[in-house]
């Protein structure tokens, strides 16, 4: 199995090595591509990895070449993006990072198998999954998913802990749209072991203020708020939502639960605008995922909803723009 991702946190190499996201039989080939400054760094993450001493990693290969680092993935995890810099307009971020996707987009058309899984990280997130896309026809659509996982993760915290259980005592949030400041975290259709007993996460909190106001605020601007207490942005979180999210991809999700993933809108019933990467809840069985149809949306939700496509729509719409020049 071959997997790509730019330098990132340890933690997410070690798991995948380790055998926790791809299974616990299957050998790795990890393929670790970065821009040429970066290579003496890679060295060093090569000699760590090799001194864990994981017996499914068969071979890391650090490279700055996407015909070496593209070449046969069944996996593609696109961390390494343009960050926003003081001073930098939202068009001027879309325009480098359109540059950067275009070409990863490419790389993944021409070298990687026709089936590769193809995970975007890097922000903004859902905008670059599209480009990558668009620019790798030959590969389905379906194959490209963005992180919100993370999100996902964070609303499932935020209840858990206002309810006094575990995370895992809570189900069936979703992230709808955006990954960005936009994203609507909802619990409406999310539920709640309680004393062993399963209640709606309305009932179990029993605070519908705190679930309209505060909750969302929290989960939206989560990021931010880690990057104001730790002077760096989410690293140990990130790297266990990208974990979790292509764990699922790969072996599924369980029976009567969904998770957050941001996917191609096409053929939703949501109404949603088909030609963008949106986060919606989706299960996934055989390495497919399909959106979980059928879900009530009352008033509340529907204008959050089309909020954050909204602003989807104007990123892309620009984002073409620097795509066509």
């Amino acid at each position: 199995m071959g997997f790509v991702c730019c330098f990132i946190a340890y933690s997410l190499l070690y798991s995948i090595a380790k055998g926790d996201v791809f299974g616990k039989d299957q050998p790795i080939i990890l393929v670790l591509l970065d821009i040429p400054p970066m290579l003496p760094v890679l060295d060093g993450v090569v000699m760590e990895l090799q001194d864990c001493a994981l017996p499914l990693l068969r071979e890391v290969i650090p490279t700055d070449k996407v015909e070496v680092g593209f070449k046969d993935l069944d996996a593609a995890i696109l961390v390494g993006s343009m960050p926003r810099k003081e001073g930098m307009e939202r068009k001027d971020l879309l325009k480098a990072n359109v540059a950067i996707f275009k070409t990863q987009g490419a790389a993944l058309e021409k070298y990687a198998k026709k089936t590769v899984r193809v995970l975007v990280v890097g922000n903004p997130a859902n905008t670059n999954c599209l480009i990558a896309s668009k620019s790798a026809p030959s590969i389905p659509k379906e194959n490209f998913s963005c992180l919100t996982r993370l999100d996902h993760n964070r609303a499932r915290s935020q209840v858990a802990m206002r309810c006094g259980v575990p995370a895992d005592a809570v189900k069936n949030v979703i992230i709808w749209g955006n990954h960005s400041s936009t994203q609507y975290p909802d619990v409406h259709h999310a539920m709640v072991n309680v004393h062993g007993k399963e209640v709606e996460a309305y009932s179990a909190v029993k605070d519908d203020s705190w679930l309209k106001g505060d909750f969302i605020s929290t989960v939206q601007l989560r990021g931010a708020a880690v990057i104001k207490a730790r002077k760096l942005s989410s690293a140990m979180s990130a790297a266990k939502a990208i974990c979790d999210h292509m764990r699922d991809w790969w072996f599924g999700t369980l029976d009567g639960e969904f998770m957050s993933m941001g996917v191609y809108a096409g053929g939703n019933s949501y109404g949603i605008p088909e030609d963008l990467i949106y986060s919606f809840p989706v299960h996934i069985k055989n390495k497919s995922w399909n959106i979980h149809d059928g879900l009530p949306v009352n008033d509340f939700s529907r204008a959050k909803m089309d909020a954050t496509a909204a602003e989807l729509v104007e990123e892309r719409d620009t984002a073409l723009s620097f795509l066509s020049q």
